[in-house]
C-alpha cells in the first residue's frame, strides 16, 4: 500500500490555500475548547502543520505574500485606531517611553550577546536592534475591552513606532557599513533626504488626495481599494528609503485616521478583510518558521534563545514600569504597556534574515544558523507572554475604572428593542415583557422580526411569519406602541438577526429561549450562541412559563464584577422597571460591591419598587437558589460573554445547572452590553464562536462516568 507520507508536504497552491482556510476556520473552535488565546493558537497551528511539525504544508510564496500583508495590516489598523489627540497631548510621555523601550532592551541585549555569547560588536548591535523593536501582536485584544484610545495603549503604539524606527536605522547603518564603499556620510545624507521627502509627501499630498477622492466617489468598493492602495504605496516607499514597510503602513494609518471613523462601514470592511484572512495567514506563517526540535539538539540554540529572550524582555519590562512610575500611572497601566510592547514577530524575522544573509567575509555571515533558530523560537515565547499580559492587564484596568459617572452612561437611552419571534407559543409573552421594560416617556417604537431559512419552504414560512407579526402589531396598537415588522430570508438565522439589528439601529434584543428538542438538543438551540457571541449589545433570552401578571417575585443572580460592564445600568433599569410595572418584589443576589451600587440606583430612580438585597459570596451558590424559586417567581441570570470583565469559568456550567435545578421555572438570561468591536467585526483575539463546553470538562465527565462504573 502506498504511504500517506508521499502526499505530504502539500505543494499545490490551491490545496495549500484550502488547508489554510480550514485552519483559520477550525483553529478558533479547537483553541476555544482548549482555552488557549486564539492569537497564540494560530501560531501553534502553524508550528503543527509546518515543515518542523507534521510537515503537512510547504511554506510557499503565498505565505510570504499574505503574511507580509497581514503584518502590514496590523500596523495599519494600529495607526487607524490610535487616539491622535491623546498622542498630541502626551508627546513627551510617548517620547520618554519610546526611548526607554528602545534603549533598555538594546543595551541589555547588546551587552549580553557581547559578554555571554561572545559575539562580535556588529552582531551584538544587530541583535540589540532586533530586540529593541517589537510588533503589536496583542493589539487586537485591547479592542475587545474598549481600550484602543486608552492612555496606555496610545503610549504603547507611539513607543512601538519610535523603537521600530530607531532599530531600522541601526540595521540600515550596519548593512551600509558592509555594502557601501563610498563612506558613511553620503549614506546618511541620502537617507535623511529620502526620509524627509517621504514624510513630507505623505503628510502633504495623501490628505488632500484622500479628501478629494472620498468626496467624489461614494462607491464602497472604490473607497476600499483606494485605502488599500495608499497603504501599500506607503509601505513600498518606506522600503525604498531603507526602512521596513511596517513603518510606512503605520504612517498611512495615522494619516488616514481622521478620514475613516471607527464606526464607519469602510473601517468595518478594512478590519474584516484583515482579520478574516491576512492576519491569520501571517500568524500561521510565523508558526511554520518555528522548529521546536532544535531546543533538544544541542545547547547552542537554547543558550541563544535564553539570552536574547530574557535580557530583551527584561529591557521591555523595565521600560514599561519605569515609564509608568515616572508618569504616575497605576501599576496595571504598566502591565498593559509591557504586554503590548514585548512581542516580536515578522519584523524580527526580517531583521535576523538580513543579518543571516549579510556576508562579512568570504563564507562567513554576520548571524549564524543558531541565531536564526533562536530568534524564531524567541518569537513564539514573546508572543505568548505578550498575549497573556495584555489580556490580564486589560481586565485589571477595566476593574479599576468603576468610578465612571453613571449619568454619562444614562444621558441618552438609545432604547429601541428588537424582538425576533418564530413560534406563536411565546411571541405574545415576549411582546408583553418588552412593553413592561420600555420607557413610555421616550415614546420609542419597537421592531418585531421573523427570519426564515432560504429553502424550498421559504414562501410558506414567510406567510406564516407575516400572520404572526400582524397579530403582534395588533397587540402593540392596543397599547398605543408603534411596532414595525419585518420578515426576511437568510441562509443563517443568526446573521439575519444581526443584519436586522444593524439596519434598524436597535439597542437590544429580546427573544425566546429555544425549547424544541426535535430541532436541536443543545441548550442554546441552533443559533443563539452565535448571536450573543457576534453582538456586544444587550440580549435578553426568556422562557416564560406563566402569564407575567402572575409573577410575585423576580430573583436576580448578579455575577461579581458585573458593575464594571458598560451595560450594567441598562439591564438594571429594565428589570427594575418591569418589577415596578408588575408591582412585584425584586430580589438581587450578588457581591456586596454590586449590591451597593444596585441599592443606590434603585432608591434614587425607582424608590417605589420593593427591593431586597441578598449577599451571594460565590457563583457556585447558584444551585442553592433553586430551593427558593417558586412557581410564581421569575429567575433572572445576568451572565457574560467569554473574554469580558465579569466572565468566569463557572458560567460555562450554566446550561447544565439550569436544566438540572431550574427546569420548568420562568427564566430570563441577560447578556449585557459589553465592550466589543462592531457588529460584523471578527478578530482572532476573540472569535465569535465559542463552544458551550470545553474539552477539559468532557474529559473529566468521561473519567467520572468510568469511575462510577468501577
Amino acid at each position: 500500500m502506498p504511504s500517506l507520507t508521499q502526499y505530504f508536504p502539500i505543494t499545490d497552491p490551491t490545496l495549500i490555500f484550502f488547508v489554510v482556510l480550514l485552519i483559520i476556520l477550525f483553529a478558533p473552535i479547537v483553541m476555544g475548547r482548549l482555552r488557549i488565546p486564539h492569537i497564540v493558537g494560530m501560531v501553534l497551528a502553524g508550528v503543527l502543520v509546518g515543515e518542523y511539525g507534521l510537515d503537512i504544508l510547504q511554506r510557499d510564496a503565498s505565505f510570504e505574500l499574505f503574511g507580509k500583508v497581514g503584518l502590514l495590516y496590523i500596523m495599519f489598523l494600529a495607526g487607524l485606531e490610535m487616539d491622535v489627540e491623546g498622542f498630541k497631548k502626551n508627546v513627551r510621555k510617548v517620547a520618554f517611553f519610546g526611548l526607554l523601550t528602545c534603549l533598555l532592551p538594546f543595551l541589555f541585549t547588546f551587552l549580553a550577546c557581547w559578554h555571554l555569547l561572545h559575539y562580535s560588536v556588529t552582531a551584538s548591535l544587530m541583535l540589540g536592534a532586533l530586540m529593541a523593536s517589537n510588533t503589536l501582536v496583542a493589539y487586537p485584544i485591547v479592542g475587545r475591552y474598549g481600550l484602543q484610545r486608552h492612555m496606555a495603549s496610545t503610549l504603547s503604539v507611539g513607543a512601538t513606532m519610535m523603537s521600530l524606527f530607531v532599530a531600522l536605522v541601526i540595521m540600515a547603518a550596519i548593512v551600509n557599513s558592509y555594502g557601501s564603499a563610498s563612506g558613511g556620510l553620503a549614506f546618511w545624507l541620502l537617507f535623511t533626504l529620502k526620509f524627509a521627502a517621504f514624510c513630507a509627501g505623505m503628510f502633504i499630498f495623501v490628505p488632500k488626495l484622500t479628501r478629494w477622492f472620498l468626496r467624489r466617489y461614494s462607491d464602497a468598493v472604490m473607497q476600499f481599494i483606494f485605502v488599500l492602495a495608499i497603504l501599500f504605496l506607503s509601505a513600498a516607499l518606506s522600503d525604498w528609503i531603507g526602512l521596513e514597510g511596517i513603518f510606512g503602513a503605520f504612517l498611512a494609518g495615522l494619516i488616514l485616521n481622521r478620514f475613516i471613523p471607527s464606526v464607519s462601514p469602510l473601517m468595518n470592511r478594512l478590519e474584516f478583510t484583515g482579520n478574516a484572512l491576512f492576519i491569520p495567514y501571517f500568524l500561521i506563517g510565523v508558526g511554520m518558521l518555528i522548529n521546536l526540535r532544535l531546543l533538544f539538539q544541542g545547547s547552542g540554540v537554547l543558550w541563544v534563545f535564553f539570552v536574547i529572550t530574557v535580557f530583551g524582555t527584561l529591557g521591555k519590562a523595565g521600560a514599561a514600569y519605569v515609564s509608568a512610575f515616572f508618569s504616575r500611572f497605576p501599576f496595571a497601566w504598566g502591565h498593559l504597556m509591557f504586554g503590548l510592547t514585548s512581542a516580536h514577530a515578522a519584523g524580527a524575522i526580517a531583521m535576523v534574515m538580513v543579518g543571516h544573509e549579510l556576508e562579512i567575509a568570504p563564507g562567513e555571515h554576520l548571524l549564524g544558523d543558531d541565531v536564526l533558530n533562536g530568534v524564531v523560537i524567541m518569537i513564539l515565547c514573546t508572543c505568548i507572554v505578550s498575549t497573556l499580559m495584555t489580556e490580564r492587564s486589560a481586565i485589571a484596568i477595566r476593574l479599576k475604572e468603576k468610578d465612571d459617572v453613571v449619568e454619562e452612561q444614562l444621558r441618552l437611552d438609545d432604547e429601541k428593542m428588537l424582538l425576533p419571534v418564530k413560534y406563536p407559543e411565546y411571541a405574545d409573552n415576549l411582546l408583553e415583557m418588552a412593553l413592561m421594560m420600555r420607557n413610555p416617556k421616550l415614546s420609542r417604537g419597537m421592531v418585531a422580526l421573523n427570519v426564515v431559512y432560504d429553502d424550498v419552504n421559504a414562501a410558506k414560512n414567510q406567510g406564516e411569519g407575516r400572520r404572526l407579526l400582524e397579530h403582534l402589531q395588533q397587540m402593540a396598537s392596543a397599547s398605543d406602541v408603534a411596532l414595525t415588522t419585518q420578515v426576511r430570508i437568510a441562509a443563517n438565522i443568526a446573521n439575519g438577526i444581526k443584519h436586522a439589528f444593524k439596519e434598524t439601529q436597535a439597542s437590544e434584543i429580546i427573544m425566546g429561549l429555544h425549547f424544541h428538542k426535535e430541532i436541536s438538543t443543545k441548550f442554546w438551540g441552533q443559533f443563539t450562541q452565535s448571536l450573543y457571541n457576534g453582538l456586544s449589545r444587550q440580549i435578553v433570552i426568556a422562557r416564560i412559563m406563566q402569564p407575567l401578571n402572575t409573577i410575585r417575585r423576580i430573583q436576580v443572580a448578579v455575577p461579581s464584577r458585573a458593575e464594571f460592564e458598560p451595560g450594567f445600568y441598562r439591564w438594571l433599569e429594565r428589570l427594575t422597571r418591569m418589577a415596578g410595572n408588575l408591582d412585584c418584589r425584586i430580589q438581587f443576589h450578588g457581591r456586596e460591591e454590586s449590591l451597593t451600587l444596585i441599592r443606590e440606583y434603585v432608591r434614587n430612580r425607582h424608590p417605589n419598587v420593593r427591593m431586597e438585597l441578598t449577599p451571594m459570596g460565590h457563583w457556585n451558590e447558584l444551585p442553592e437558589l433553586a430551593a427558593a424559586i417558586n412557581e410564581d417567581h421569575m429567575f433572572v441570570v445576568v451572565t457574560a460573554r467569554k473574554g469580558t470583565v465579569s466572565y468566569k469559568n463557572a458560567l460555562e456550567r450554566l446550561p447544565d445547572e439550569i436544566n438540572r435545578y431550574f427546569s420548568g421555572k420562568t427564566l430570563m438570561i441577560v447578556f449585557p452590553d459589553q465592550y466589543g468591536a462592531s457588529d460584523e467585526a471578527m478578530t482572532f483575539a476573540q472569535a465569535q464562536h465559542t463552544e458551550e463546553r470545553s474539552i477539559y470538562e468532557e474529559i473529566l465527565g468521561w473519567a467520572g462516568k468510568q469511575l462510577n462504573k468501577m
